[in-house]
């Protein structure tokens, strides 16, 4: 990711943290500190560029938002621990957002909501009412609803964290995944995803799972 977007990247979240009335140098080191996080070895899809277009989806979606800094902010926590060994990234990202965000005197009743959301990414679902949940999880998901060419390049990206996993496992826990999506009445909880994204996400993930079909045979 070049030092553009990195720039962008730093100036959402001074701005986001600015909101709380965090100082300049808190909002520096934390930013340096995620950064770390999300350059770690292993992440092809779960890095700085994936936190850039679901904080860009956010902005989109503002409009429906209870708490646009909340969602912001978990949206930069939401993949911060990303092991793809262990099955708990949520529940160690959420704690791991809870640490840096209490040292920041951020209030505890906003860090509580900042978890839900984080933990909510686990399986991408969420109460009827908790419409910041779904702008983040509509967010997460928009990859889902790419140009074809992009979104070859995320199951690409998918498959290379998961390199440890033979071809024959990897394709039946990918085809499981894909099959969950599809057999939601929606993928997308926000009217505008609806709309826009949930047509196209369909369609990918059908032709996912087709090629998925034609390596196992």
């Amino acid at each position: 990711m070049g030092n553009k977007k990195t720039d962008i990247l730093f100036n959402h979240w001074q701005h986001t943290l600015q909101f709380f009335g965090v100082d300049q140098c808190k909002i520096t080191a934390t930013f340096t500190q995620l950064v770390a996080a999300y350059c770690t070895v292993g992440r092809y899809y779960h890095t700085l560029q994936h936190i850039h277009h679901v904080l860009n989806n956010i902005q989109t979606l503002q409009v429906y938002t209870q708490n646009l800094p909340t969602v912001q902010l978990a949206a930069w926590f939401h993949d911060v621990v990303y092991d793809t060994h262990a099955n708990d990234n949520e529940a160690r990202s959420a704690e791991y957002a809870c640490q840096l965000l209490t040292n920041l005197a951020i209030p505890i009743s906003q860090i509580t909501i900042i978890q839900r959301l984080i933990l909510n990414t686990k399986h991408h679902q969420a109460a009827i009412d908790d419409i910041d949940s779904h702008i983040l999880l509509d967010a997460d998901l928009a990859i889902l609803a790419a140009n074809p060419v992009d979104y070859q390049k995320y199951a690409h990206a998918i498959r290379q964290e998961y390199a440890w996993v033979t071809e024959a496992e990897y394709t039946k826990g990918r085809k499981q995944v894909l099959e969950k999506f599809l057999q939601r009445q929606h993928i997308y909880f926000t009217p505008l995803m609806f709309e826009m994204a949930e047509q196209s996400a369909r369609a990918n993930l059908q032709a996912e799972i087709q090629q998925l079909a034609c390596k196992k045979n």
